[in-house]
């Protein structure tokens, strides 16, 4: 299960598509919008993406986990659109044989989509502002601290 949506996530299937009987380890991930960042209160966050691109990028890193780890099976979900406080954002789960072993994988996952998956954020503050975060630096363009 890979893939980019506008609906709420339901992170009780993404945990369920990588329920394996090889795997005595799931671990599931869920990125979601913080009410307050720094001493910033968010309104919203609205998330885009090229989705081709998104999309391919998701699988070259899953197919990357599935070398650097004992993976049976992994699952990505990006929302994409306007998304409140308390909304997920992202979910990613991933099955192994042992538990260190799936969270390490989960960390590096949500690490490198991070880094690498061309989805942008902006940051609609409560006093009006906005600003965008650029793909890899996870901040805010106007220097603010890290999601």
């Amino acid at each position: 299960m890979i893939r980019l949506t506008e609906d709420v996530i339901n992170f009780e299937d993404v945990t369920n598509s990588v329920r394996d009987v090889r795997a005595g380890a799931v671990v599931l991930f869920l990125g979601t919008v913080r009410e307050i960042t720094g001493s910033d209160e968010t309104s919203h966050l609205f998330y885009e993406a090229y989705p081709e691109m998104a999309i391919r990028c998701m699988h070259e890193l899953a197919d990357e986990a599935k070398q650097r780890f004992p993976i049976q099976a992994v699952a990505i979900v990006h929302r994409t659109g306007t998304l409140g406080p308390g909304d997920v954002s992202v979910a990613i789960a991933v099955s192994t044989p042992h538990r260190a072993q799936a969270f390490e994988a989960g960390q590096w996952l949500i690490d490198s989509l991070k880094e690498r998956v061309p989805i942008w954020k902006q940051e609609s503050y409560k006093d009006g502002r906005v600003d965008w975060v650029h793909p890899g630096l996870d901040a805010p363009a106007a220097g603010k601290e890290p999601s």
